[in-house]
């Protein structure tokens, strides 16, 4: 009886408080991953295959709390961030800045009393395959940027004659030719004409002063992998013959070239057809005028810029037009060009305040490129000097040298001097079904497959790859030493550049010099590189670790190290000992790290923290090198 009474006081004590000062119960989910969450302590996650369930395990786990019934004087009255604002006159939920890029750290503000409005969207599969989730749109948006400036001008060169197209075909709508602002043609203002740019970009384009991108002739080129395999891997062989020697600058083992690769064809017709620019102007001669910046070259300082091109150059050489997530100035520049209303609404939606937690999905989401925007935007057609503005620029890919650049010459006219390198392809889902492939592995792929149909005809084509040298400031080829042993541990492609270290090594291999190599792969019948390429005494110096055997439980690279700590130990302890580290950072470069960590714990009685310390001091000196990406 008295604990009935007590629970009566309390109960009306409650409801007298709650009379007096009126609360409501309001439930509002988080409608955006943009709003940073509390940090939940847990142990690193291991690189090794976890246990797998079972049913055993559930009987030390506590039982789940059964949930009490809820009173009747509760009442749900909020089920949705419309419903907070509606009852408490303010926004529910505050984005807070959060570097998404692309100006997703706009915060919301002012969105007291909004108004919704439905608005139809797109009908098409290329918005679709974007996953956006947009129900109401309010009537009123804050924060859309302004319009940026023009900073890019393209003018008509009188007189000039387009080089021949496809097609002598025009479209109705599209960029027109001012007849002012025009410039008297002269054969000397096209001497970047002279340049087939179907294969080599203009002489505009320069990695990095003095140097200039060298049309290096494919040799040959042939698949490292065989039909089945996760990822598809080609070995290219470069004749750098008659390479100009600058500075004094030479191929280095363990080096790298850059490739200036361009954007696909098909793809840059494509995106002229959807910007709706009229055939004939697409390979006529422009002045191309710049307020400042790098573009369209890669290093040159930052200055203005005037020069003589053509659209389809810039498209093909300059502009990245599928590597990046779009952008708020971008998407502002199409919501200003877009004559459907409903699209421009939903563009300028995605500009705004109000739809930043839908714009974050819309860049960390599925990757999306710029034909598929237009695809997903079709009345959108902005003028494409305004484009070039906003879109990033097309960098060179770097690839590791994959042999001795110095041992490489093949009998014919002399001496032809050759470089090696491998290329793994890089794919991404494609809003159309399928996979599409990256700049520069698409490219190099594209290129090995014409090489290998032509050779299976008897045909010899003449194929070539515009690259460059540049500093061979790699890494791996400034920390590398003739002198003590050597541990290179790869995974995948990242063994490459270890081929032409052995083959270095073993021209001079005594007991005190001595090098192994710890090669992770998935399946040796199927991604094995360079499998029996490695010299006369591969067997002895290479170890193969299989992540996915035919039979028995695969290991991962790093298991193979800790197998190998004595070896490991002798290594980095020894005079001019070193070891290298090359591939995928996630996984198996940080599943390495950590093994080494281990193996020093294991082997010289140090704490987590000393090992550590121990691996960071042999960084600094040069004899751990990690190239990772």
């Amino acid at each position: 009886m008295l604990q009935r009474a007590i629970r009566r006081t309390i109960t009306n004590s409650m409801s007298t408080s709650t009379m007096s000062r009126p609360q409501l119960l309001v439930r509002a989910p988080t409608t955006s991953h943009c709003i940073p969450e509390e940090p939940v302590p847990s142990s690193p996650k291991s690189i090794v295959p976890s246990l797998s369930y079972s049913s055993a395990s559930s009987l030390d786990e506590p039982e789940e709390p059964i949930a009490r019934p809820r009173r009747a004087s509760t009442i749900l009255i909020s089920q949705n961030a419309s419903d907070v604002q509606r009852i408490m006159g303010e926004s529910g939920t505050r984005l807070i800045d959060r570097c998404c890029g692309g100006g997703c750290c706009m915060a919301v503000t002012n969105t007291d009393r909004l108004n919704f409005e439905r608005v139809p969207l797109p009908d098409n599969d290329a918005f679709r395959a974007m996953g956006l989730k947009i129900d109401l749109i309010p009537t009123s948006l804050s924060q859309i940027p302004a319009l940026p400036p023009p900073t890019i001008r393209l003018l008509p060169i009188k007189n000039a004659a387009p080089i021949p197209s496809p097609t002598d075909s025009s479209m109705a709508m599209g960029e027109q030719e001012a007849k002012d602002d025009s410039i008297d043609f002269t054969p000397r203002t096209l001497e970047s004409r002279e340049i087939d740019t179907s294969v080599h970009p203009p002489n505009f384009v320069q990695p990095h002063p003095p140097y200039n991108v060298y049309s290096a002739k494919l040799f040959s080129a042939r698949s490292l992998t065989k039909p089945g395999a996760e990822k598809r891997t080609y070995h290219f062989d470069l004749d750098v013959t008659d390479y100009p020697e600058e500075l004094g600058v030479d191929f280095k083992v363990g080096g790298a070239i850059g490739i200036m690769a361009p954007n696909e064809k098909e793809t840059v017709e494509e995106l002229m057809d959807l910007l709706c620019i009229p055939r004939h102007l697409r390979d006529r001669p422009v002045l191309l005028k710049t307020a400042g910046g790098f573009w369209p070259t890669v290093w040159d300082g930052e200055k203005a810029r005037e020069l003589i091109t053509t659209r389809r150059d810039l498209l093909t050489w300059c502009t990245d037009i599928q590597s990046y997530a779009p952008t708020k100035n971008l998407t502002r520049l199409l919501a200003e060009y877009a004559s459907d209303p409903n699209e421009k609404r939903v563009l300028e939606f995605l500009c705004s305040a109000e739809g930043q937690n839908v714009f974050c999905d819309f860049r960390t989401g599925p990757h999306i490129t710029m034909n598929q925007l237009l695809h997903a935007f079709p009345s959108t057609h902005p003028p494409l000097e305004l484009l070039f503005a906003q879109l990033k620029q097309l960098m060179p890919r770097f690839y590791s040298l994959s042999s001795d650049p110095h041992q490489n010459c093949v009998p014919r006219d002399g001496c032809s001097r050759l470089i090696e390198i491998a290329v793994t392809v890089h794919e991404t889902d494609d809003w159309r079904g399928g996979l599409r492939t990256g700049v520069g592995s698409g490219f190099f792929e594209r290129q090995a497959m014409k090489f290998i149909e032509a050779e299976a005809r008897g045909e010899k084509l003449e194929l070539r790859i515009p690259m460059f040298k540049g500093l061979m400031a790699n890494p791996l080829a400034s920390e590398y030493v003739s002198d003590g042993p050597m541990l290179l541990i790869g995974a995948g492609v990242g063994v490459a550049p270890f081929r032409g270290f052995v083959q270095r090594r073993l021209k001079k291999a005594n007991c005190a010099n001595k090098v192994w190599v710890l090669q992770g792969i998935r399946d040796s019948l199927l991604d094995e590189l360079y499998t029996g390429e490695w010299g006369v005494h591969e067997s002895e110096v290479k170890k193969v670790v299989q992540s996915r055997k035919h039979s028995g439980k695969g290991q991962y690279v790093q298991d193979e190290v800790l197998a190998q700590a004595d070896l490991v130990w002798f290594i980095i302890n020894s005079v001019d000992g070193r070891v290298f580290v090359c591939g995928s950072t996630k996984g198996m470069g940080e599943g390495v790290e950590k093994a080494l960590v281990d193996v020093s714990m294991a082997k010289g009685n140090l704490g987590r923290e000393e090992a550590q310390k121990f691996w960071n001091i042999k960084k600094e000196a040069g004899q751990y090198v990690a190239e990772t990406w």
